[in-house]
């Protein structure tokens, strides 16, 4: 179950990712756009980062 949750949580990384490279090239960017969707690319990527720590094997 967590795999599907790690799959869906790093295409929304991937998604955000894009929206961010468009609105990087666009003509005018908007700076506070650019934040929150850099905010909230990286706690996505804190998300994966927890959730696969617990899929880590356990080390003895």
């Amino acid at each position: 179950m967590d795999h599907i949750v790690i799959y869906n949580l790093r295409r929304k990384h991937r998604a955000l990712d894009d929206e961010i490279r468009r609105e990087t090239r666009g003509l005018a960017p908007d700076s506070l756009r650019l934040q929150t969707l850099k905010r909230r690319k990286m706690a996505l990527r804190d998300q994966i980062a927890v959730r696969e720590a617990g899929l880590a094997p356990a080390r003895f």
